[in-house]
């Protein structure tokens, strides 16, 4: 009777445990490999390709908070590099500027109101200390305004093919932070958003396009020309309090509002693979976001890339194709020639997954015409391209449409055929083509 009791105890408690299966598992988590991060959004790439490693409710726009100033500071970058900005070019603060550098709740450098401070200065105040207002000055500096600005952060982010984005601001803060003085055409309770994959592919084109961001965000305190200490509230860094062991975490940008929570860009390096990590709205396990919380998401997503990952050779320069090792030529004193891929394939993939990828050979039709060269031909003629394909399991994909390929090229040369050559080349292709219409007639007869 006992035993029976407690059947029917378990059975009836079945359901209850079924539904805390459901409730228990993290938000958005769709990986194979479940990390169990505590997170919104998540997602982990390879710097150098921008493959991604893992993601987990990655392509869901969320609160971005101050992880916003990777954008201001690419724009930053290239108005520097076309030499619309220089480096020590003076800024006289504003009375939006100067208001806002005063609110000590918000992360601030303090601007006096008749001060000029260098764009040099004003960069590495939000790059170290994620200043506020100095990130508005050098929006300001940029653009004009604000308003322009922000233009400037949505036409980049189309341009860079983000997706699932909205910038409303230069600095990530609430528009409600601002003042009232939040730029035109945004409302006051706006916020900047974006997808976690969206600010792993604005981190990864930052740091291709501008790797010297990094010079700057690795540095932990820097004394400020007031005499303000600025720390970096990247607390992975190198002596800092969450340091992470496994590699150098020299970057990239923190985020925290009320509306985001606790996010963090990271990356680090080891060896030579580089990684980029991506964590919104971090909490710990009783639902609470911390600093703690979004470094200890980071440093689960370093530890797995690390652990589980390695740069590995997937196709040999000079490989050939089993099924297609020549293409074939016409008007050449060859009717073929050989191809093979130009450059080796280098790719972050999971270690034990090497052998599940196979090199396929995909045609250039524009180079090609109804699948043949045209002599002359000449060594190392570009014919087409590699396209890796995974024969099992979950497949990612990249961030950005720059994958890691390789070109497929000729590996001898054709000339072309002299014209005694090419008429009996054209007699020939005659009689084919009329010895094989007529005999299509034959059969057609019987």
């Amino acid at each position: 009777m006992k035993t029976a009791k407690n059947a029917f105890i378990r059975f009836a408690l079945l359901p209850a445990l079924v539904l805390s299966m459901f409730v228990m598992q993290p938000k958005g988590t769709e990986a194979a490999d479940n990390l169990n991060l505590l997170v919104d959004g998540a997602i982990l790439i390879d710097a150098d390709s921008g493959k991604i490693l893992y993601e987990q409710n990655a392509a869901t726009p969320l609160g971005i908070a101050s992880m916003t100033k990777m954008m201001t500071e690419y724009l930053l970058f290239e108005a520097i590099e076309e030499g619309n900005v220089t480096w020590d070019q003076q800024y006289s603060v504003t009375d939006y500027t100067y208001k806002i550098s005063q609110d000590r709740v918000l992360s601030n450098v303090p601007l006096r109101r008749d001060g000029t401070y260098t764009v040099q200065e004003l960069y590495e105040a939000m790059a170290i200390y994620s200043a506020n207002a100095a990130t508005i000055a050098i929006a300001e500096t940029i653009a004009g305004t604000e308003t322009q600005f922000v233009k400037m952060m949505n036409e980049k982010a189309e341009e860079l093919g983000l997706e699932d984005y909205r910038f409303v601001n230069s600095t990530g803060l609430s528009n409600t932070d601002l003042q009232g003085m939040h730029p035109d055409g945004t409302k006051p309770e706006d916020e900047n958003v974006m997808s976690a994959r969206s600010t792993a592919k604005l981190a990864y084109r930052l740091l291709k396009d501008y790797p010297e961001v990094l010079d700057t965000t690795q540095i932990r305190t820097k004394q400020w020309v007031e005499g303000t200490k600025m720390d970096n509230w990247n607390f992975m860094l190198p002596g800092a309090v969450f340091e992470y062991k496994g590699a150098v975490v020299d970057g990239l940008k923190t985020g925290t509002t009320n509306f985001a929570g606790h996010c963090f860009t990271g990356t680090a390096k080891k060896g030579d693979m580089r990684l980029i990590a991506v964590v919104m709205k971090a909490v710990d396990s009783k639902g609470v976001g911390s600093y703690k919380a979004r470094f200890d998401a980071t440093a689960a997503l370093f530890n797995y890339g690390f652990s589980q990952f390695s740069k590995e050779e997937l196709v040999p320069a000079g490989y050939t194709f089993e099924k297609q090792k020549t293409i074939p030529v016409i008007k050449g004193k060859e009717d073929k020639v050989k191809i093979a891929v130009k450059d080796p394939i280098e790719m972050v993939i999971k270690t034990s997954e090497k052998d599940m990828y196979q090199a396929v050979f995909e045609k250039d039709s524009k180079k090609l015409k109804d699948g043949a060269l045209e002599a002359d031909v000449k060594e190392g003629t570009v014919v087409g391209s590699v396209n890796l394909e995974k024969a099992e399991g979950e497949d990612y994909g990249f961030v950005s449409d720059q994958d890691a390929i390789s070109s497929v090229v000729t590996t001898e040369a054709v000339e072309r055929a002299n014209w005694f050559s090419l008429t009996m080349q054209g007699i020939g292709h005659f009689f084919s083509n009329l010895f094989g219409g007529a005999k299509d007639f034959v059969v057609g007869l019987f």
